[in-house]
């Protein structure tokens, strides 16, 4: 039997299915061309994510006690306690008196109520106890902000004491030196400390072949504030250390 199929219906159709193959194929290979470049792309963002320094910026300063703290002590002792008491409340007088003549206000000065112990009643039948039964003391303490004042005038309790005055220095009695005006340097202290930071670090990714990049993370230290020495209370060292990690490009 002849075949009645026309002959050219099998050639038109057997070219189309290697041209598509090619086709798909061509497809393919450019979508693991960009799968790999997307990755190794990727992988090199996050190494660059891993390149990072972290340094420290100082900022230091010296600034001058701008609030005084004075509690000066005084004390008696004796074995009449209403006498006691009266000649701590005319010392506490003449204090305050001298106070005002040094220049300090009335409201700058404040007197505590005297402390008046027994000695016999706390150390009954104890053949060590002292001469006098009863010791006393009180506290004047002047707060202002005349410091160079309070300095001024510290010098010139040697006249207090040829009067017969018994000034304490007991625990608690020494003069403070305070800097309470932190918030008006806080911002330029804070911007010198990351000067500083950012200086370290692009000496640090000069010097590793790198450049400086954003910044990762930042901290603000505390801001301490101390004496400059033990001789000079009234000057005041302000410090503070800010901590940033910087990326490296």
């Amino acid at each position: 039997m002849q075949d009645t199929q026309p002959a050219g219906s099998a050639r038109n159709t057997s070219p189309r299915r290697p041209l598509a193959a090619s086709i798909l194929g061509l497809l393919l290979g450019v979508a693991l061309v960009l799968g790999a470049w997307q990755i190794a792309h990727s992988v090199r963002d996050f190494r660059l994510l891993d390149r990072s320094v972290e340094v420290k910026g100082l900022s230091e300063r010296e600034v001058p006690a701008d609030l005084a703290i004075w509690p000066i002590a005084h004390s008696a002792a004796g074995n009449d306690v209403a006498a006691l008491y009266r000649d701590l409340d005319r010392t506490s007088g003449r204090i305050v008196e001298f106070l005002a003549g040094a220049g300090f206000p009335r409201e700058q000065v404040s007197v505590s109520p005297p402390h008046v112990v027994d000695k016999q009643a706390r150390e009954w039948g104890d053949p060590q106890r002292g001469e006098f039964r009863y010791t006393g003391r009180a506290t004047i303490t002047v707060y202002t902000p005349e410091v160079e004042r309070v300095r001024a005038t510290m010098s010139r309790l040697v006249e207090l004491g040829t009067e017969g005055i018994v000034l304490g220095s007991e625990q608690g009695a020494q003069p403070q030196f305070l800097f309470t005006k932190l918030n008006e340097i806080k911002p330029s202290m804070l911007e010198e400390a990351t000067r500083n930071a950012r200086a370290a670090a692009t000496k640090f990714a000069e010097d590793s072949g790198s450049r400086l990049g954003s910044i990762r993370r930042a901290s603000q230290g505390q801001f301490s504030i101390a004496d400059r020495d033990a001789s000079t209370p009234h000057i005041k060292k302000v410090r503070v250390v800010s901590t940033i990690d910087y990326y490296l490009e």
